[in-house]
């Protein structure tokens, strides 16, 4: 039986969790919008010139405002399949017939389509990924374009070709893998545009959006860490937590990656020159480490990546005025050493403690790869 000590320790200990819970999902609720609001912005600000707000609709009939109508559709959901749905929902009007298939034991399963004689013809559809365009997009993850040629000939034979034979496929990526790809075509009636600068932006919108839902809704339930820094606080997941709605769906060409101990940068990612040295320091010693040592370095870095985005998200004025004027570590000098701070005590006793993650994150992003920019009193 339990001792009135232990008993006592038990109660106390559920009570902590209540009031852990509790304010972590109001503190979520608080930023949410916020968060939401810098994502929109951030996706915004890639849009081509030829997509301004001044353009006429084309040959889809799709203007400027059905690209971002599409977005603020995609960020509303807050379930997977509201997500998508979406996504293919604002893809569709940039395009003739699009396509969604998801990854899933090594193979491409058709999730839905748009555009298509029979829509529902493409649920369950095998896609062959072992060639052609799909292939290539899998390796390079990365979107192409290319010639109907390219595609599963089965996928042709099953649903016809677009009248310009000109096709469109795209990645969608979650925490460093492809969980699903996105198919796109003009359409089998000629004079249809395929719109490949708008669609790639929903699909990378919907891939953030997809994240930070995710991380959103498992806060109160697996106990977010924040950054103990003076500015609010921003939710910080850890890897090992994150809930990925295509978890049970990791294709065959990505279980190799997914079980190789390297803890680098992703691999589309650019190192600064003064943090080259210890990113490869890192990058040469992987395979000498164990697969736990090797999350822990994940880890690190990932954590490292949420503290300075946190800090460039409730400073934007001064990373704007510190980059101009080539001062950036005193203007955000008492920000930036409470997260050193923060960084070290989680990770100073690790085996990450060898290479500095939150400094190489620094000059990355803060100070887009060039450390000058950081000013004379950053240390280097």
């Amino acid at each position: 039986m339990l001792s009135e000590a232990n008993r006592k320790h038990m109660a106390d200990k559920n009570e902590i969790e209540h009031i852990v819970e509790r304010v972590v999902s109001q503190v979520l609720q608080g930023h949410f919008s916020q968060l939401r609001e810098e994502l929109v912005r951030r996706v915004l600000e890639e849009l081509p010139q030829e997509l301004s707000a001044t353009a006429a609709p084309d040959a889809t009939g799709a203007a400027p405002a059905d690209l971002l109508r599409g977005i603020s559709a995609i960020h509303a959901g807050t379930t997977q399949k509201e997500i998508l749905r979406a996504l293919l929902d604002s893809v569709s009007h940039h395009c003739g017939r699009t396509a969604l298939f998801v990854l899933k034991g090594g193979t491409s399963i058709g999730w839905q389509g748009r555009g298509f004689e029979d829509n529902d013809a493409v649920k369950e559809f095998a896609l062959d990924t072992s060639r052609g365009l799909p292939e290539r997009v899998l390796q390079e993850r990365a979107a192409f374009s290319g010639q109907i040629i390219d595609m599963d000939p089965r996928f042709v034979d099953h649903f016809g070709s677009p009248a310009d034979q000109n096709i469109l496929m795209l990645p969608l990526a979650l925490k460093d893998k492809v969980a699903a790809l996105v198919y796109a075509d003009g359409g089998l009636e000629s004079g249809r545009r395929l719109d490949s600068a708008a669609i790639e932006l929903l699909v990378v919108s919907s891939s953030a959006w997809l994240e930070l839902t995710s991380v959103r809704k498992q806060a109160p339930r697996e106990g977010v860490a924040y950054a103990e820094s003076a500015s609010p606080a921003v939710p910080v997941q850890p890897a090992a937590s994150f809930s990925d709605p295509f978890a049970a769906r990791t294709p065959k060409h990505t279980a190799a990656a997914a079980a190789a101990p390297a803890f680098g940068a992703p691999q589309a990612e650019v190192v600064s020159a003064p943090a080259a040295a210890a990113h490869a320091a890192a990058t040469a010693g992987a395979a000498a480490v164990s697969e736990e040592d090797a999350d822990v370095h994940r880890k690190a870095q990932r954590f490292a990546r949420l503290l300075v985005d946190e800090i460039k998200l409730y400073n934007q004025a001064k990373v704007a005025e510190g980059r101009k004027n080539r001062d950036l570590y005193d203007r955000l000098k008492e920000d930036i050493e409470k997260s050193r701070s923060t960084y070290r005590k989680r990770y100073g006793n690790t085996v990450a403690a060898d290479t500095d993650y939150f400094q190489v994150e620094l000059v990355r992003s803060l100070a887009e790869d060039d450390v000058s920019i950081m000013g004379g009193n950053f240390r280097r």
